[in-house]
């Protein structure tokens, strides 16, 4: 069983950049890992994913701007995200998914179909 806990969420002005943290518990190395967004009245996001080999991808809405990445001694996943805008502003959460394809990853993040999920962090950008 793996739990996931993130952190680092909070209220920042536009332009301004924060860092998500995810640590999980629990062997993870060979599951894909993302982050999606939930905002009220929008649907779900998948923004970033890496897959077990290393592969990233972003949402559109993003790139250029979030960057994920992985620390395996530390066990934690990582958002860093900058330049942040109003439209950024959402819960954020941390997933694991397991027997994934870099290719659909974002996509099952975004349709709620993960293996692992921890409880979410609130971003709001003013």
């Amino acid at each position: 069983h793996v739990q996931l806990v993130e952190s680092g969420g909070g209220s920042v002005q536009a332009g301004g950049s924060l860092t998500l943290s995810c640590l999980a518990s629990g062997y993870t190395s060979t599951y894909c890992m993302g982050w999606f967004r939930q905002a009220p009245g929008k649907e779900r996001e998948g923004v970033a994913a890496m897959s077990a080999g290393g592969v990233l991808t972003y949402a559109d809405s993003v790139k250029g701007r979030f960057t994920i990445s992985k620390d395996n001694a530390k066990r934690t996943l990582y958002l860093q995200m900058n330049d942040l805008k109003p439209e950024d502003t959402a819960m954020y959460y941390c997933a694991a998914v397991d027997r994934c394809a870099w290719w659909d990853l974002r996509r099952r993040l975004s349709a709620n179909d993960y293996t692992y999920r921890g409880q979410g962090t609130q971003v709001t950008v003013s």
